[in-house]
């Protein structure tokens, strides 16, 4: 229970030395002069929260929560702008990963994995509509969530937009794409999306891809797991990289 807190005091102390809870839970119908404090520094920073039934937060803990709990992060997240300098800086080419509406903590932690192997800079994950990095993903990730650089973006699409105006290609992942992975450029500056498990990768990431890239598939299974098309991805890349072996450019 480290990566929580409990009470109203308590989270406006860490709400003000700067830390970003994963999830707020939030006592149904609580009131009172410094709750509605908290709830306005909540809603201002647009920070995740649930409303939930206090028999929800009396089965997690004991002590006197004050109708609030809040998880924070067992990691500390680095700015995108400052992720991006340091690369370029180092004269290395970016490798990054945006995971768009991944809610499973398992796929987050198989993907880090899988990214941090194949030397990616940095995953990047929205603030809401994310998995938590708890001790479930960072155990998944084999350690690899708190080695490498991880970004929490309040809003995806401006940070996709950043990216782009560093030079950086967009790539979407998705079965709608008309582009096999294999047959697409990725030996530059990239940013791969990989979307969330069941809906895949959203209209607007889409729209401001600069290409929309498929896994060519045999089998009657419908699609690979997440974290699997991102290996296959990730390692793409590495081959286009390192072994120079484009088929089309």
């Amino acid at each position: 229970m480290d990566n929580h807190i409990f009470g109203i005091h308590p989270l406006l102390e860490a709400l003000h030395e700067g830390k970003i809870p994963e999830k707020i839970l939030i006592q149904k119908g609580l009131t009172g002069n410094n709750f509605q404090k908290l709830f306005r520094l909540i809603r201002e920073r647009k920070l995740p929260y649930q409303m939930v039934p206090v028999e929800k937060l009396n089965r997690i803990t004991r002590k006197n929560h004050q109708g609030i709990i809040a998880q924070i992060s067992l990691i500390t997240y680095t700015p995108l702008e400052m992720v991006i300098s340091s690369i370029y800086e180092k004269g290395e080419t970016p490798l990054l990963v945006i995971l768009d509406r991944v809610t499973d903590v398992r796929n987050l932690g198989a993907i880090a994995r899988t990214a941090e192997c194949a030397g990616a800079h940095a995953l990047i994950l929205p603030e809401k509509a994310s998995a938590p990095v708890n001790a479930d993903a960072i155990k998944t990730s084999a350690g690899a969530l708190s080695r490498m650089a991880v970004c929490r973006e309040r809003e995806i699409l401006e940070s996709i937009a950043f990216l782009k105006e560093s030079g950086i290609q967009i790539v979407a992942c998705s079965e709608k794409g008309a582009k096999p992975v294999f047959e697409t450029k990725l030996n530059g500056p990239l940013a791969i999306i990989m979307g969330s498990e069941d809906k895949g990768v959203s209209g607007a990431c889409l729209t401001m891809s600069d290409e929309v890239v498929a896994i060519p598939q045999k089998g009657r299974t419908s699609s690979l797991n997440v974290s699997v098309a991102a290996g296959v991805v990730l390692f793409e890349v590495i081959r286009q990289r390192e072994y120079n072996k484009i088929t089309k450019t």
